[in-house]
């Protein structure tokens, strides 16, 4: 069967500088834009500990109680007007003093001159400032003394406290946080705030440079681990040793970027019952709604009882999608043959799997139905006059809106998915079935390369559009107004248009599309 932080000690001695640049030591150059990127982020966005305070009458030694019992090191110490900080550090030196700490209150021992930070200031701010200052944390308080903020926070008012390990945490390898933050989630509710945190990962990768794929990549396996995790906090170890959680679409592909969709589903071992399965999956669809995971508008998700079925039922289900011309069933095929298992027995998609492909062996003519759907989809005639004609002068929301997914990706995805089908290609994501037709000799080598391109220019160029929906406000969607781009992007994609145009007329030669 394939079965699928801690305190920080605080020392006042002086602060080595070159930490500021440690992190970039060893880094590849993804992972260099990522830290550059970080380093312009926000410090609320970072790890900012919620204050902890106490009185500063209490003595040292009910203050160490109170902090061993909360597992912190430090705390904000009230006295009267003033707001310090006690730190272990300062333990360290109230033991040397001639007095025993049960007789010194915290208030003595404490220091009050604290730097502070904006939530709001870039976290390469914060840095410098505890380079400057000589210290290993700051308080994050909002801006001014008095009124409230923009985010109904008085201003003035302590958010948390930084930490000059956090901060580096945070900026040197951020997506390991976030998955650390999964991997030690013991509830919902952690766990949800990790995923919160992952859009803003992808805006802040994006407008760093670091290309498509690579953020894809990083997103999958986040995306896989989430929803690995939320499965083992709501399933009993008994259901999920009996099934299989598989992800589907574009998530199974790991082109999902941002949140859009779910395509999920549940295989059950055959002969395993299970009371309470549809209430468990109602909650699994609607944590990953709470996530920011949207409801799929197909349904496609294991909350239907289509997509949560034993194994033997769902090889019936797949045959009636093969064979019974069933309106939905080429589509639901399709997007089943982008599954990945992502926890419990992976046996069981294998299963699933490999009955779709020995009912398809030298079946030419449903290669042909299945393929035709990359061609359903063209642009209208005189499509680029008009883009020359508004680009620069009209008003987005009057130019022609450009779907990115029905005239770019989806011909490049699904007439991969067709000939990876055909000629029993394993590997999920579409460059990597470019990349293996190409070298089997079912694909041109430079079809498939410039296939590959097309397919990052147009993701790249959906999720620019997309994070710009997202920060106005709107509805994130896969159209984008022609006036909208650039002179550089309209060519680009004109010659993405012109490659994906003449692979749809390989796709006709060679499954003869014509004839059907």
């Amino acid at each position: 069967m394939h079965t699928v932080g801690s305190p920080v000690l605080t020392f006042r001695t002086p602060v080595d500088h070159s930490v500021a640049t440690a992190p970039l030591i060893g880094l590849n150059p993804a992972g260099q834009r990522e830290f550059l990127s970080l380093m312009m982020a926000q410090v609320r966005d970072a790890c900012v500990r919620k204050p902890f305070y106490v009185d500063g009458s209490l003595d040292l030694v009910a203050v160490c109680r109170l902090l061993a019992e909360q597992g912190l090191s430090n705390a904000l110490v009230r006295d009267g007007e003033r707001i310090g900080m006690f730190t272990t550090t300062d333990l360290r030196d109230a033991l040397l003093r001639d007095r025993p700490p049960n007789e010194l209150k915290v208030h003595e021992v404490a220091r009050f001159d604290l730097i502070s930070v904006a939530p709001d200031a870039e976290v390469s701010e914060a840095l410098l400032l505890m380079l400057r200052h000589r210290v290993h944390r700051v308080i994050v308080r909002e801006r001014g003394v008095a009124g409230v903020g923009a985010a109904g926070v008085a201003e003035g008012e302590i958010l948390g406290v930084l930490s000059q390990l956090d901060l580096m945490s945070f900026v040197s390898n951020h997506s390991h946080l976030i998955a650390l933050q999964i991997q030690q989630a013991s509830d919902v509710e952690a766990l949800r705030h990790a995923a919160l945190q992952m859009d803003g990962l992808v805006a802040l990768l994006h407008s760093g440079g670091v290309r498509v794929e690579v953020i894809c990549s990083t997103v999958r396996e986040l995306n896989r681990q989430l929803f690995s995790r939320l499965w083992a906090l709501l399933a009993p170890a008994e259901l999920v040793a009996n099934s299989c959680l598989i992800v589907m679409g574009s998530e199974g592909r790991g082109e999902q970027i941002l949140k859009t969709d779910q395509d999920n589903a549940l295989l059950l071992r055959d002969g395993f019952e299970f009371a309470g399965l549809v209430a468990l999956t109602e909650r699994f669809t609607a944590a990953l709604i709470s996530f920011g995971y949207p409801r799929c508008p197909g349904n496609i998700m294991l909350s239907n009882p289509l997509w949560c079925q034993p194994l033997a039922a769902f090889k019936q289900t797949l045959r009636g999608w093969l064979f019974d011309g069933e309106p939905d069933g080429a589509m639901n095929l399709a997007i089943f043959l982008d599954a990945a298992a992502v926890a419990g027995d992976a046996t069981l998609l294998q299963q699933a799997r490999h009955f779709v492909d020995e009912f398809l062996v030298d079946n030419d003519a449903f290669f042909a139905r299945f393929a035709s759907a990359a061609d359903q989809f063209a642009e209208p005639a005189g499509w680029w006059a008009r883009l020359a004609a508004l680009r620069g002068r009209a008003e987005p929301e009057a130019s022609p809106a450009f779907d990115l997914k029905k005239l770019g990706t989806f011909p490049v995805v699904h007439g991969a998915r067709a000939l990876a089908l055909q000629h029993h290609v394993v590997e999920l994501g579409t460059a990597a079935r470019l990349q293996v037709l190409a070298e089997r000799g079912h694909l041109p080598a430079a079809v498939a390369r410039d296939l590959t391109d097309a397919l990052h220019f147009l993701m790249a160029l959906k999720l620019d559009n997309n994070l710009r929906q997202q920060h106005a406000g709107q509805p994130v969607d896969n159209l984008v107004h022609l006036s909208s781009l650039g002179t550089l992007e309209g060519d680009l994609l004109k010659d993405t248009l012109a490659i994906i145009k003449r692979f749809r007329q390989h796709l006709r030669l060679h499954f003869r599309l014509d004839s059907l």
